[in-house]
């Protein structure tokens, strides 16, 4: 189903169009209202009536998440604190948090969008969505609460945590849909087990997941373990929160990106160059009918691809490739670029390896050490040592084979590595660089 068929399925040229106008009043706005803008844009020898093509937004500096905490709290939004209506914020765990201002509008708006991303993903009126995505500043719990309502499904809003819990209900709730992070979802998956619980007798036919980068075999986990079709669904808080784009379930091959509220760019994440459609570089993102919060030229650090091509599902939208990692949290291990999906697509085609796993970056006698620390299921755990020895050495194997890089694997054993109710914590960086 297309929630908004007029803007999902509209020719480019009339969505271009749109674009244009909403760019040029949002560029006038965060000049008239954003010292942090206009000092930006004054630097750059730019002014708002400058940009008379899209094309010209590349002329514009970028934002970074550094610029926001530099203005911590307030000092991004464009209206005064009467016409605030909510506040979200990050977890602040790598400085200060990036504070997030929202209008009535942008609620709505917001509410729109999330609706679309539902509809998109297979959601329906009928349907009972479970979500638990964490409620609080992190905008994914709200994000999904506001949209199921804006498509008139019924949302129950059990957040994170009480896992357990949450298994009976599912049982007795009879939900259909279920919104969480996938390192969350797998976790569900070991309490219900532990529970005698099997999906199979629940009703869920669609998952919805994102908020940390997942690959295409912790996919088909997923799929297999919670017996339902999963979703990818992209968003951040600095931007809007989740429902800037969505896989459809029709066809799964990209990510529709909203643009007749976001302008899209891929960048070449070292130069700053503007990269053409099919290059993988990192996304930036302007918004086009933020209120209380635009942010223009908005580095993600998310590395994809976009695909311009219309889509078998009626869509003539962007669609961006699935995340394949973060610009900023790759890792550079003796010279060789390393993304944690990256070793996760690898612990994955590996049978007995459970999708739970740590890596430890560590630097000794001046070089770097890569530690991989991955469950194993019982039977294996179970096993000799030299059959666990094996697998520690073809799974160190496998990884210097496809990433180019040696690492030290360590197993453990089941359920010892900390879960997270929220993004799962992937690195430990012991490097002092």
């Amino acid at each position: 189903m297309i929630f908004d068929i007029e803007h999902e399925t509209m020719p480019r040229e009339a969505l271009e169009s749109i674009q244009l106008m909403r760019l040029r009043a949002t560029l006038d706005r965060v000049y008239a209202t954003v010292p942090f803008y206009r000092k930006s844009f004054d630097e750059a020898g730019i002014k708002p009536g400058d940009i008379g093509s899209l094309d010209d937004l590349k002329r514009i500096p970028f934002t970074t998440k550094q610029d926001l905490r530099d203005n911590y709290p307030f000092g991004m939004f464009t209206v005064p604190m009467d016409n605030i209506v909510r506040i979200h914020a990050s977890s602040g765990t790598t400085g200060k948090p990036t504070v997030v201002g929202y209008t009535a509008r942008d609620i709505d708006t917001w509410s729109t969008l999330m609706a679309r991303a539902l509809a998109a993903a297979g959601a329906r009126r009928s349907d009972i969505i479970h979500n638990a995505y964490g409620y609080g500043l992190f905008t994914g719990g709200l994000g999904i609460h506001y949209g199921a309502e804006k498509l008139g499904a019924s949302v129950i809003p059990v957040s994170g945590g009480n896992t357990k819990r949450q298994i009976v209900i599912m049982k007795d709730f009879g939900p259909t849909i279920l919104t969480a992070t996938p390192s969350y979802t797998l976790h569900l998956a070991e309490a219900a087990e532990e529970m005698g619980v099997s999906f199979k007798d629940l009703k869920f036919k669609v998952g919805i997941f994102g908020a940390e980068p997942w690959s295409e075999n912790m996919r088909a986990d997923i799929e297999e373990k919670l017996n339902l079709k999963a979703i990818d669904i992209y968003g951040l808080s600095e931007v809007i929160g989740p429902g800037v784009s969505i896989e459809c379930r029709e066809a799964q091959k990209g990510l529709h990106i909203f643009e007749d509220h976001f302008i899209p760019e891929i960048i070449n994440p070292e130069t700053g160059e503007v990269l053409p459609y099919g290059e993988t570089g990192e996304l930036v993102i302007t918004t086009i009918t933020k209120e209380a919060f635009p942010v223009i030229r908005y580095r993600t650090r998310d590395i994809t691809t976009l695909n311009p091509e219309p889509c078998a599902c009626g869509r003539t939208i962007v669609r961006m490739n699935k995340v394949s990692g973060r610009s900023d949290d790759m890792l550079i291990i003796r010279g060789v670029n390393v993304f944690p999906s990256q070793i996760e697509s690898v612990l994955m085609t590996i049978e007995g390896v459970e999708p739970h796993y740590q890596l430890e970056v560590d630097r000794k006698d001046n070089l770097d050490t890569l530690t991989v620390r991955v469950e194993v299921n019982e039977k294996l755990f179970s096993d000799e040592v030299k059959g666990l020895q094996r697998l520690e050495d073809k799974i160190a194997k496998d990884i210097k084979e496809y990433l180019g890089v040696s690492a030290i694997v360590k197993l453990a054993e089941p359920k010892s590595i900390e879960r997270s109710q929220g993004k799962a914590i992937r690195v430990i960086d012991k490097r002092k660089i």
